[in-house]
């Protein structure tokens, strides 16, 4: 069982930063690769940030680009998204979500999904 716990949310004014974390099992830290979505209310939900971690490769959204920066911390089976520099529009409920291939995750095409954490922007 694969299991994907988000946390972090919450209300922040346009400007301001949030970090959300991604926390999984050892096992799961280990095997899957994992990327950050969003869904915003009427939208559909789209890819966010990943790392194909075959290259190193860093991948985001061209809306979060130079804002946004997905990392990893090995010892605590936790994935991150900095987000810095919130605008109006980077409200959504943010999901991480995990699958054996990358490209995969970047089709949004996961087998695993966290339960979502609400992030709000305000003018």
């Amino acid at each position: 069982q694969v299991e994907l716990v988000e946390s972090g949310g919450g209300l922040v004014q346009a400007g301001g930063s949030l970090r959300l974390s991604c926390a999984t099992s050892g096992r799961t830290f280990g095997t899957y690769l994992m990327g950050w979505f969003r869904q915003a209310a009427g939208k559909e939900r789209e890819f966010v940030a990943g790392i194909n971690w075959a290259d190193f490769s860093p991948h985001y959204a061209d809306s979060v680009k130079g804002r946004f920066t997905f990392s990893r911390d090995s010892a605590k089976n936790t994935v991150y998204l900095q987000m810095n520099n919130l605008k109006n529009d980077d409200t959504a409920v943010y999901y991480c979500a995990a699958n054996l291939t990358y490209n995969k995750v970047r089709a949004g095409e996961c087998d695993y999904w966290g339960q979502g954490t609400q992030v709000t922007v305000s003018s």
